[in-house]
């Protein structure tokens, strides 16, 4: 046997037995007459002891044992003398008796450490050994656990899990396609899912009123913290079903498992239409975590000749609770953040109201303390607050203040570890106009239904009004982080049809492309509806972390690169030829 028990299983109550444990040198501690070597497995670290008095040249060979080689080891557990309260293990050690090294190990190129001195490149190159570091390991074990709950609470709630195929059709909606050539079909091409959205409607169409499956989506598109080439839906759809019920059953699915793993009750989800949480945080996924609620000071500001607010539509401010202890320099640097291009904002300004009931600003040649103190009290500050004031055009000036809002978040560390705030936003607009293109875009997706007071207009109503229609879609948001959203879906031709026509399809076009959907609604669809949640942010999330990476087991870097496998690399000449492609020079 290679090993008897883990090295993270034994206790006290073992002590005086002989056991056999595996596992990689974590460490190694050499004191003369003794050595110890820390023995890590996947479940924990023991510590063994090998005493130069018993076997001199048993000792000698530990002394030669490196880091990382793989050993087996047999011994009796003893009491340790100098325990470890940081350590499950930490009341006991093994005196060996004997051991046998499996396979040497060279020098890992970063220790294997729970800080570990690798950088990002560095560990995804030698992703195998990154993967032996006990947060790394502890990411992948929660991903499994979370995985099972799903499973676990939607078949208890009588869905069916269903695999759809990888190999699809090319559609022109949505992020750009991954392209698999077909060598049987000469200058054909499948593409790869960015979700199963029509598979799982089909599914509907055929009966199964309730599908799930676990899946690997597929997006072309420029990467970050949260976003991965490929990654994991939990994809969902169900027939016979209103939003209510939708919502209902996945805050039940959230709930189950925020209970099953981390041992947290959530409360019920509070809603929010998308027009509120635009009014109210600038943002249609707003974090609930703290407060800094928007006020709207047009009504205040406008018309004391102050040429910035005057000329503004829309004067707006947060205010930041016990920040009027904030220095001028901690202000300018607010207002050089703002003032990035990535937020746009063209300046800053603020009001602070002192602990001693005075008040402060950038502005006050323009306005009296009263009229500052108007805007104050329309705020809900108290002395000892600071009142931070962005004006311009409506849309981009909520937009720049929710990062300013996320930002004072941050410093004044209103966003705490462990405390979540989950939140249903609905009522999402169903097309979005773009001046430049001039013509309208899917706010979710073409299959999302219009609310049912709004069919009729869309089916018969002229294109402005087309702009003012709203979609029975919904969006699961914890703690500021979109991690689902979905829709009822259109189950009728004709207005599958208009929706397409609204998003610049030709009729030749829309049956090319969904030809079989559209086919399949003339066979009794039934009303049906669903929603995907991101598993990878979702497990992100949970654990209080901003990146899916380490919650996947080999993750893709920012350029899309596998640095483990070098890939995407070429291929043969011979591969090109066989599917009727040639290399163009770049």
């Amino acid at each position: 046997m290679y090993r008897t028990h883990n090295c993270g299983e034994l206790r006290m109550a073992h002590v005086g037995n002989t056991v056999t444990l595996s596992g990689w040198v974590q460490a190694g501690r050499d004191f003369g007459s003794l050595t110890f070597v820390d023995l890590r497995d996947r479940y924990g670290i023991t510590q063994l002891v090998f005493n130069a008095l018993d076997d001199a040249e048993l000792c000698e060979r530990a002394r030669k044992l490196g880091r990382e080689f793989v050993i087996s080891a047999t011994g009796v557990v003893r009491e340790r003398s100098n325990k470890n309260p940081n350590r499950a293990t930490g009341d006991i050690e093994i005196l060996v008796s004997n051991f046998d090294i499996l396979n040497a190990s060279k020098v890992p190129p970063f220790t294997i450490d729970d800080d570990t001195d690798g950088g990002d490149d560095l560990r995804m190159k030698y992703r195998y050994l990154d993967l032996r570091r006990s947060p790394v390991q502890n990411n992948i074990i929660f991903r499994s656990k979370l995985a099972l709950e799903v499973r676990k609470y939607l078949t208890g709630q009588n869905f069916v899990e269903i695999e759809t195929p990888f190999l699809i059709k090319s559609t022109p909606e949505g992020a750009r396609d991954f392209v698999v050539p077909s060598r049987l079909n000469p200058n054909q091409f499948y593409a790869l899912p960015q979700s199963p959205q029509t598979f799982k409607q089909i599914l509907m169409v055929a009966g199964l009123d309730k599908y799930f499956q676990i899946v690997k989506c597929f997006r072309d598109e420029d990467l970050r913290a949260d976003r991965q080439p490929e990654f994991t839906q939990i994809d969902c759809e169900m027939a016979f079903v209103t939003q209510e019920e939708i919502l209902n059953t996945f805050e039940g699915l959230t709930k189950h498992i925020f209970n099953n793993t981390l041992g947290i009750q959530l409360p019920d989800f509070p809603r929010m239409s998308y027009d509120e949480a635009l009014r109210r945080y600038g943002s249609d996924k707003p974090d609930l975590r703290f407060g800094m609620e928007f006020v709207e000071l047009n009504d205040l500001a406008k018309g004391h000749n102050f040429a910035v607010f005057d000329s503004a539509e829309l004067v707006v401010g947060i205010c930041a609770t016990g920040a009027a202890s904030y220095s001028r320099k901690q202000i300018d640097e607010l207002t050089e953040y703002v003032k990035r291009p990535q937020i746009g904002a063209k300046g800053l300004v603020y009001v602070r109201y002192e602990a001693d009931g005075s008040i402060k600003s950038s502005i006050d040649k323009f306005y009296t303390p009263d009229q500052l103190k108007t805007w104050l009290q329309k705020a809900g500050a108290q002395p000892g607050d600071l009142l931070l004031i962005l004006a311009g055009e409506e849309e981009k000036t909520r937009k720049q203040l929710n990062e300013l809002r996320l930002e004072m978040g941050r410093q004044l560390g209103l966003m705490k570890p462990g405390d979540f705030k989950p939140l249903w936003v609905v009522d999402f607009p169903l097309l979005e106009w773009d001046e430049d293109t001039q013509r309208f875009y899917a706010m979710h997706h073409p299959f999302t239904s219009p609310k049912k007071d709004d069919v009729a207009r869309m089916l018969t109503g002229d294109h402005q009004t087309m702009k003012d229609l709203r979609a029975d879609a919904y969006d699961l948001v914890i703690n500021g982080v979109e991690i689902g959203g979905g829709s009822i879906r259109i189950h009728n031709r004709e207005l599958q049809e208009k929706n397409f026509k609204l998003l610049g399809f030709t009729p030749e076009e829309a049956e090319a492309q969904f030809g079989f959907l559209l086919g399949a609604f003339e066979y009794g669809a039934p009303p049906h509806g669903g929603i995907a949640f991101g598993f990878d942010r979702l497990c992100a999330v949970m654990n209080g972390q901003s990146s899916i990476r380490d919650f996947i087991a080999f993750p893709k870097n920012n350029m899309g690169r596998d640095m483990m496998i070098d890939a995407p690399s070429p291929i043969a000449p011979a591969q090109l030829d066989e599917l009727y492609l040639a290399l163009k020079k770049v």
